[in-house]
């Protein structure tokens, strides 16, 4: 059975979403999720009617002392695709200003895990895979960009892999 790659990002608001202080994140929003839609090796992403998945109410116990919690997930071929498409140079110029946006998180906020194609994860698979990194660290369970392992039906399926350097932002 071929696999495709889920993924899930949380992050932790710094001001409410209709605040100036996040009035750039917001009209980043459509542009970015654009791309995403048409990026090579994309399937799939949570999103209501308005188009992105800021009104998705997920991760509330993990709020703590921030203006709320933002989800973002999404299905994509393999771990090479995702990966181009977020430390590509449209999203990463988003990527470097997350601290003027989110509360830094130091706890996993971020996970990648594979399913059947054609399968749509749900928030509730997402918080399980977040809790079960938090707890477990990366397994071929839920995993990281970092430190990432291969598709079920692939050889060395236990074993780790390290993600390229050029994969990650130093913001």
């Amino acid at each position: 059975m071929p696999f495709e790659l889920a993924q899930v990002n949380v992050a932790r608001l710094a001001a409410p979403l209709d605040s100036p202080a996040l009035e750039d994140f917001v009209a980043a929003l459509d542009p970015v999720n654009a791309a995403a839609d048409v990026a090579p090796g994309f399937v799939w992403r949570l999103q209501t009617e308005d188009g992105n998945a800021t009104a998705v109410q997920a991760f509330e116990w993990d709020a703590a002392d921030s203006a709320g919690i933002i989800t973002n997930m999404s299905v994509w071929i393999d771990v090479e695709h995702l990966a181009a498409f977020l430390f590509g140079d449209m999203h990463r110029q988003f990527l470097r200003r997350r601290r003027e946006w989110f509360v830094l998180m130091r706890e996993a906020y971020t996970a990648c895990w594979w399913i059947p194609t054609g399968e749509r994860p749900t928030t509730r698979d997402a918080e399980a895979r977040i809790r079960h990194l938090r707890a477990h660290g990366p397994t071929a369970h839920a995993f990281t960009l970092r430190e990432h392992y291969p598709a079920p039906d692939a050889a060395g399926q236990n074993r780790p892999r390290s993600g390229q350097e050029d994969w990650f932002c130093p913001a």
